[in-house]
């Protein structure tokens, strides 16, 4: 992996970036071409906040891109452009936690800082046989206390690493393969016969299920596209839509959510529900073809935007509703 072939803070602090909730194939292709669009800390302070979220698309999880894109600016402006090796400055950085201080400083500084993931969690409940789960508050504490009695002052990176790839690739969630791990003889779980009871599962969060109507305006081979507002997907952009709430009839509550933006079109029901999974939510949205009736609105939120060619950062949503060949369609039941 090409952040493991380097000692440069950036890069080895993008690829943490990434791998917080993405598996390493997912992540490898967004990290080369991260890197070749903003090759430095300072070309990625420089970009605008529009050109970062469209680099960072499909990968999900965009505050961590808002996080490290501004916490590049303030390395350039408070730290004259040097990643700090100081645990509290390089900690206080906007996004940056625990786990990615420990990785980045231990990595490029030689820093004797634990980490502690989901992988290497489960190696140490393991190999000490101790059932505690790492999304309980009382189980992190005690894992992260353990951490950091094993790093060791020399190498701590390597350590690091070498716990984290032990967890991913040998000390796997399901049929870990014990017969060629190096520490299967001091492996507590596995001299009791009980490898698969550590570590303890805690309760999983249940999806929440999120309906929506969302409107796939055309016009010339185009889709409107409205900027995203609030915490979650903010400044990505999607065809206009709103949340279907306490049994709101779709095309009511469509016609409401187009006047805000001053938007009038005709639409028809397209016959098509999309799913789509974001975080702790279920999307089902339902799709209504359209046409607009007058003239758009000059608004920063508004954009007319070629789906091959977007030059914005699009939701996930928006690239499946843009995924089929789009037109107008040729009849409208309903006015909006």
């Amino acid at each position: 992996m090409p952040w493991r072939r380097t000692r440069e803070p950036y890069p080895v602090w993008l690829s943490e970036v990434m791998l917080q909730q993405t598996q390493v194939a997912t992540a490898r292709p967004y990290y080369d071409a991260f890197l070749a669009r903003f090759p430095t800390l300072a070309s990625l302070a420089r970009a605008r906040a529009g050109e970062v979220l469209e680099a960072w698309a499909g990968l999900g999880y965009y505050r961590r891109a808002r996080h490290l894109h501004e916490a590049a600016r303030t390395v350039m402006r408070e730290h004259a452009g040097r990643v700090p090796d100081d645990p509290e400055a390089f900690g206080g950085l906007p996004g940056v936690g625990r786990y990615t201080t420990g990785a980045v400083l231990s990595i490029c500084f030689d820093r004797p800082l634990p980490v502690l993931d989901g992988n290497v969690a489960r190696v140490l409940s393991r190999l000490f046989a101790i059932s505690a789960a790492i999304r309980e508050p009382r189980g992190a504490r005690r894992l992260w206390a353990l951490a950091g009695t094993l790093v060791p002052m020399r190498r701590p990176g390597d350590w690091n690493q070498a716990v984290m790839e032990l967890g991913a690739t040998v000390c796997t969630p399901r049929a870990p393969a014990c017969g060629r791990c190096p520490v299967r003889s001091v492996c507590r779980a596995r001299c009791l016969g009980r490898v698969a009871d550590f570590p303890r599962g805690a309760p999983g969060r249940a999806p929440e299920t999120v309906r929506r109507a969302v409107a796939l305006i055309v016009r010339r081979g185009r889709v409107l596209m409205e900027r995203r507002e609030g915490v979650l997907l903010a400044g990505l952009w999607e065809p206009p839509g709103v949340a279907l709430v306490n049994g709101a009839a779709p095309a009511r509550a469509l016609r409401t959510a187009l006047a805000r933006l001053g938007l009038r079109a005709r639409l028809t029901p397209a016959g098509r529900t999309v799913r789509h999974a974001i975080t702790h939510r279920a999307i089902v949205a339902q799709v209504w073809h359209g046409a607009p009736v007058g003239p758009t609105p000059r608004t920063a939120r508004l954009r007319w935007v070629d789906p091959q060619r977007p030059g914005v950062p699009l939701t996930a949503l928006a690239r499946e509703l843009t995924r089929r060949p789009l037109a107008a369609p040729t009849t409208h039941k309903e006015t909006i």
